[in-house]
């Protein structure tokens, strides 16, 4: 096992995680402790080099900070980002292999599911750490998939978002689904439930017909999906999406979705607010699955876990206003408030002991 530091260009430690015998390549990112450990998933992917894997890790574990402070938990901001090996290999070989490298962070990083891993993952890295969340619950305590909190709180952001800027209901809108995943397919049921029509397009063939099939969805192409006809674009598939070159082609005029990092610039969110365009910034809106996270790590109840999620949309409402009142394009305001928190609010050791 290799656990390296290396300097990072944020107040931040980065770890690279290398174990030649499993086949782990990987780095975790702690973007800040301020609050408490760095929290945040362990994102499995094929990558095109490691450029590509540090520049993910980095915008995703600075998200995560930004994350758990405006959810008022009791964590820092971190990310794991693994290179998926090529050929075959020994999947829970490699997750024993990371959670050895997260026991040796010493609790200052929390890990749990993200893209690309499961709840089997997380069992494996439980073989080697205690410092890890996402596992099979217990009794009426939160823990397992936290991807159906993500849609939930994503789900009530979304209605939100769409009285404010369409003023009206969610249902009888329409709303364009980019990724079917675990989280995209369960937001376009509660969608489909709510009365919304669908549109929908993920790379996945079977799971997107399955999905179709399920709530009567329309389904595109994933290059029509964006410029698809309806009142909202969701993005729940990876990040980047919304750039200087496809702003343009976006039809709905909200866009609220679970996907991480959907802005490819700090700049896109000022470009979709001068095109009148309602963005739901994308840390506030998918806190639901952090949140679950965090009240299984810390003991929490389910009912707690479920209370902090019921008000994902007083949180969206709360960035909101400040976007009105200070003139900010939103996600520049969700930005500002979640570093004015991270600023102001001391450590609670007893809440991570």
């Amino acid at each position: 096992m290799v656990l390296s530091v290396v300097p990072a260009p944020s107040p931040a430690a980065v770890h690279v995680a290398r174990d030649e015998a499993s086949g782990l390549d990987g780095l975790i990112v702690l973007h800040s402790t301020t609050l408490g450990p760095a929290a945040g998933g362990c994102r499995f992917w094929t990558y095109a080099g490691a450029n590509e894997m540090a520049a993910d890790a980095f915008r995703l574990a600075e998200g995560m900070s930004y994350k758990n402070a405006l959810a008022d938990l009791p964590f820092g901001g971190g990310k794991a980002v693994l290179r998926r090996p090529e050929g075959d290999f020994d999947r829970r070989a490699l997750f024993e292999a990371f959670g050895r490298a997260v026991e040796e962070l010493h609790g200052t990083y929390v890990t749990a599911e993200d893209v690309g891993t499961s709840v089997e993952d997380m069992r494996a890295v439980a073989s080697a750490s205690r410092h890890v969340a996402g596992l099979p619950p217990l009794g009426d305590r939160p823990g397992g998939d936290p991807s159906p909190w993500t849609a939930r709180g994503t789900f009530l952001a979304m209605q939100v978002a769409v009285e404010r800027r369409l003023g009206r209901p969610l249902a009888g809108c329409t709303v364009a689904v980019q990724g079917v995943g675990h989280v995209g397919a369960a937001l376009a049921r509660m969608l489909h439930e709510a009365g919304v029509k669908l549109i929908i397009a993920d790379i996945g063939s079977t799971q997107v017909a399955r999905v179709a099939a399920e709530t009567g969805a329309l389904v595109v192409p994933v290059g029509a999906i964006l410029s698809a006809k309806a009142d909202v674009f969701a993005p729940c598939a990876m990040g980047g999406i919304l750039s200087h070159a496809t702003i343009g082609s976006l039809s709905a005029k909200v866009v609220c979705g679970a996907a991480n990092n959907q802005l490819a610039t700090r700049k896109d969110g000022e470009r979709l607010a001068d095109m009148g365009v309602l963005y739901a910034p994308d840390y506030v809106v998918n806190a639901g699955g952090i949140i679950n996270v965090a009240a299984e790590y810390l003991g929490w109840s389910a009912a707690t876990a479920e209370a902090r999620v019921e008000e994902t949309g007083v949180r969206l409402a709360r960035v909101l206003d400040l976007a009105v009142s200070s003139g900010l394009a939103t996600n520049v305001a969700a930005d500002q408030l979640a570093r004015e928190t991270i600023a102001s609010r001391p450590l609670d050791l007893r809440a991570v002991a």
